[in-house]
């Protein structure tokens, strides 16, 4: 049981917003807990990823959707995106733990380079955009920076090249990975990856990037997971978020 004395949980039961994250104080018989509110949205299996997707990010959304896989492989994971892009190896790192739990994504603000990725990458059929959420979709980018010998390195011609083809095995790896979740044609992915190729709900849901608009954010339905205070009472909810994918295994 967690005590009240730790100053902690008195300030998270005083003022919250103090602390920057939203607390969450549930009760059972054997106390009150406190639960930062992302951790109280991984037990009903949700993972969010708000802002840049970096390796920081990367590493705790990975290791999130790996303790839910561990939990139960064939329970679906509802993962809500709403990011402007960022790393490729970061979100690639993302991308491959979709492995075994079928994963239903929801775009929320934006889903934009790596984000818009990670969008379309979701579960076939459960794929989601809010109505005035935005998706874009471009090229990857690289900064080549060539330094000198006063730097401790030697730019040659050589590592440009090295780097100029490593970023178009990327490239053309994405571009792969778009055709397979959009169905859509290599020559139309290469034409509209080429620039910068921003499209609303409407217009991500023709090319294919996601299955539906949704007209209002689904329910999230929280269970209470916290022992009964009552002896006979045994049965737990099942905990249960929306959209939930039929589990079935990816290809």
């Amino acid at each position: 049981m967690t005590s009240w004395n730790n100053p902690t949980l008195q300030s998270a039961r005083q003022a919250p917003k103090a602390l920057g994250i939203p607390y969450v104080i549930e009760s059972s018989a054997r106390g009150e807990r406190v639960f930062d509110i992302f951790s109280r949205l991984l037990k009903e299996r949700i993972v969010m990823l708000n802002g840049e997707v970096d390796d920081s990010v990367s590493a705790i959304i990975v290791a999130q959707l790996l303790f839910l896989e561990a939990e139960n492989p064939e329970k679906p994971i509802s993962f809500y995106i709403n990011s402007p892009g960022g790393s490729v190896t970061a979100g690639m790192a993302i991308y491959d733990t979709y492995i075994q739990s079928p994963v239903a994504t929801v775009c929320m603000g934006q889903a934009c380079s790596m984000g818009s990725l990670l969008l379309t990458a979701g579960e076939p059929g459960h794929r989601s955009i809010l109505p005035n959420a935005r998706v874009m979709i471009h090229q990857p980018r690289q900064a080549i920076i060539v330094y000198t010998t006063f730097g401790g390195a030697s730019g040659q011609a050589s590592d440009i090249a090295i780097h100029a083809k490593e970023i178009l095995d990327i490239r053309e790896r994405l571009n792969q990975i778009y055709v397979h979740h959009t169905h859509q044609s290599l020559d139309v992915i290469v034409n509209r990856m080429e620039r910068d190729h921003f499209m609303s709900a409407e217009q991500a849901l023709t090319f294919g990037l996601v299955d539906k608009v949704l007209e209002k954010r689904p329910f999230i339905s929280i269970t209470n997971t916290a022992e009964s205070s009552t002896p006979n009472n045994s049965k737990k909810t099942e905990p249960s978020s929306t959209p939930q994918p039929e589990p079935a295994r990816k290809p």
